[in-house]
C-alpha cells in the first residue's frame, strides 16, 4: 500500500464570494496534491464550505434570503472557481451535510461523556466577524473593536457549555515545543507559544439557540447549538467518515488520518493551532502533522477594497486567466511571495515574471531547442555521444532539482521549488550560449558534439516541464507533447536524467508562453 498524504484547505465561509485569498490556499493545496500523487503517494485533498454561524445569518438577512439559500447560492461560486482553476480536490464538504452534522454531534457527545464539557456562564465581549469571545483586556487593547475587521465588539451574557481548554493547554505547549513541525512557519509557531504561555480561559463551545438558530444542535442540550469553530474544525475528521455513526460514510477514508498538513490563513491560526489540537487530545485522536499558516494579500500596495477598485475578485481572476492562462495565474501566486509571508498582488510584477521566467525562460528554451533539433536533426531527438564538459552544469542543476523537490514541497516552499526549476532553465540557456550549437552545425566534424548538446537541452526541458506539472498542468502537458512525451509520469523514474529516448519525434507548436507587451 502506498504511503498516504492528506492535505486540507480551510473550509470557506459562504458569507462572501471567493477571491484571491481563497484561490491562493486552494492552489497551494492542489499543487501539493499533484506533486505527491506524482511522487507515488496515496493522496487525499479536501476543501469545502463553512455554512453555519452568526456571520452567515447576518449576510443572509442583508440579502433578504435564508442562510440555507445563501449557502446554496454561494457554494456554486466556489465549486465553479475551483473547476476554472483546475483544482483536483478529492472531496468537497459542506458543514450543512448530514454526514458532517451527525458526526459533530457524536464528537461533542463524546466530550460530554468524558467530562471535558461543563455548563457555565459567559459575560463579556464577542467578535461576530471571527465568531469568537474576546477577553476584557484584549477588547480594551483594540478599543473594543475586532482586531481583524475593525467592527465593534458586541456585549454578550448567557449560559453556555464550556470545553476544559485550560486542562489541555499545558499539554499542548509541551507538544508544540517537542514537535517543531507542528506549527509553521517558525514565526507563527513562536506566536502561538507566546500567547499560550500567557494563559487561556476555558472555551465556550455553544451558543443559545434563540440567538443563533442556524447551527448543529448540541447533543446534550437542544436549547443550544455547537460553536461554529468546533463545528467547522471537525470537518477535517468527519469528511473521512469518522467517527462511525452507522451511515454509508463510516470509516470510508479512515486511513488518511492524521492529516499531513492543514493549510490556513494566519487569521485563523489560533483556532487551528490551539482549539483543534486540544479537542483532539481530549478525544484521544492523533493530532495533524502540520498546521501551516500563510500570509495575507494586499493589492497594488494597498489593502484590498472594492471601493478602491483593487479587489482581486473572481471576475478579476477570470480576466487574468483569459489574458495569461490559468497556469500562469497559479505560477504567479506561488512564485511572487514566500509561502507564509504576506504578499502584494501587482499586475506589473505579474507581467514581469511572466515575460522573464515563462516567456523568455521556459518557453524560449523549449522553442529554441525544438527548432534546432528540427533544423539540424530532422525533428528527431539525437543520440548523445561525445562528452561535452559544459553539460555537467546542466546535469548538476537537474540533479539539484530532483534531490530538493520533495523537501521543498513538504515544507510548502513553493518559491524555492520554482527557483530550482528556473535555475535549471537558466543553466541550460547559458549552456546554449557557451556551446553555440548554431555555429557547430556548420561543421560536419562537430556532429557528435552537436548531438550531445541538443540532447542535453531537450532532456533539461523535459525535466523542467515534468516538475512544472503540479503548478502548471496544462502548459507542462502541452510542452511535453512537443517533445513527444506523455504528461503524468511519476518523479521516481521520470525525474532521472536520460529518460528522453533518442529518436523521439519533436512536434512543431505555437509558443508555450507568448510574450506580453
Amino acid at each position: 500500500m502506498n504511503e498516504t498524504y492528506y492535505v486540507t484547505t480551510p473550509i470557506y465561509y459562504v458569507n462572501d464570494v471567493p477571491h484571491i485569498g481563497h484561490s491562493y490556499t486552494t492552489i497551494a493545496a492542489d499543487t501539493l496534491s499533484r506533486f505527491f500523487r506524482a511522487a507515488g503517494r496515496d493522496v487525499r485533498f479536501l476543501t469545502g464550505t463553512d455554512e453555519h454561524g452568526i456571520k452567515i445569518v447576518k449576510a443572509a438577512a442583508e440579502k433578504n434570503t435564508t442562510p440555507r439559500e445563501l449557502a446554496d447560492e454561494v457554494v456554486v461560486g466556489f465549486r465553479d472557481l475551483w473547476a476554472d482553476l483546475n483544482i483536483t480536490n478529492d472531496d468537497f464538504i459542506r458543514t450543512t451535510e448530514p454526514r458532517h452534522e451527525d458526526r459533530v454531534q457524536k464528537l461533542v457527545q463524546e466530550l460530554v461523556d468524558r467530562d471535558e464539557i461543563y455548563e457555565g456562564e459567559y459575560a463579556g465581549w464577542y467578535d461576530e466577524g471571527q465568531e469568537e469571545y474576546v477577553t476584557e483586556s484584549a477588547a480594551r487593547d483594540n478599543k473594543y473593536k475586532s482586531g481583524i475587521n475593525g467592527q465593534p465588539l458586541v456585549k454578550y451574557q448567557e449560559k453556555n457549555w464550556f470545553f476544559r481548554l485550560t486542562k489541555w493547554a499545558p499539554k499542548l505547549i509541551e507538544y508544540i515545543e517537542a514537535n517543531p513541525e507542528f506549527v509553521k512557519p517558525v514565526s507563527r509557531r513562536n506566536e502561538v507559544l507566546s500567547k499560550l504561555k500567557l494563559g487561556v480561559d476555558d472555551l465556550c463551545i455553544s451558543r443559545n439557540k434563540e440567538k443563533l438558530p442556524w447551527g448543529v444542535e448540541m447533543p446534550n442540550d437542544p436549547t443550544h447549538v455547537v460553536y461554529v469553530w468546533i463545528d467547522a474544525l471537525s470537518n477535517y475528521y468527519t469528511s473521512l467518515g469518522l467517527p462511525e455513526i452507522g451511515d454509508e460514510w463510516d470509516s470510508r477514508s479512515e486511513k488518511y488520518w492524521p492529516c499531513d498538513v492543514h493549510l490556513i490563513g494566519k487569521d485563523i491560526l489560533w483556532f487551528h493551532a490551539v482549539y483543534w489540537p486540544c479537542v483532539l487530545m481530549a478525544l484521544d485522536i492523533p493530532l495533524p502533522k502540520t498546521i501551516f499558516a500563510h500570509g495575507w494579500w494586499t493589492s497594488e500596495g494597498k489593502k484590498m477594497s472594492k471601493s478602491l477598485g483593487n479587489f482581486v475578485s473572481r471576475e478579476v481572476i477570470a480576466e487574468l486567466c483569459e489574458e495569461y492562462s490559468r497556469d500562469a495565474f497559479r505560477y504567479y501566486l506561488l512564485r511572487a511571495v514566500n509561502f507564509g509571508q504576506d504578499g502584494d498582488f501587482c499586475r506589473d510584477l505579474f507581467k514581469q515574471l511572466y515575460n522573464s521566467e515563462l516567456a523568455n525562460g521556459v518557453g524560449n528554451l523549449l522553442s529554441r531547442t525544438t527548432k534546432m533539433i528540427g533544423k539540424y536533426f530532422d525533428g528527431s531527438v539525437p543520440q548523445a555521444g561525445t562528452d561535452v564538459p559544459e553539460a555537467a552544469a546542466v546535469r548538476e542543476a537537474a540533479a539539484t532539482l530532483r534531490d530538493t523537490a520533495a523537501g521543498f514541497m513538504a515544507d510548502c516552499a513553493f518559491n524555492k521549488y520554482l527557483q530550482a526549476i528556473i535555475d535549471l532553465v537558466n543553466a541550460t540557456n547559458l549552456f546554449i550560449e557557451q556551446t553555440e550549437p548554431f555555429r557547430l552545425a556548420k561543421d560536419e566534424s562537430q556532429r557528435d558534439r552537436l548531438a550531445t548538446i541538443l540532447y542535453t537541452c531537450a532532456e533539461a526541458v523535459r525535466i523542467v516541464l515534468l516538475y512544472l506539472q503540479p503548478i502548471m498542468p496544462d502548459k507542462a502537458a502541452a510542452g511535453l507533447a512537443v517533445l513527444g512525451v506523455s504528461a503524468g509520469a511519476g518523479f521516481a523514474e521520470a525525474g532521472q536524467w536520460g529518460q528522453l529516448p533518442a529518436g523521439a519525434n519533436i512536434q512543431t507548436a505555437q509558443p508555450l508562453f507568448p510574450r506580453k507587451q
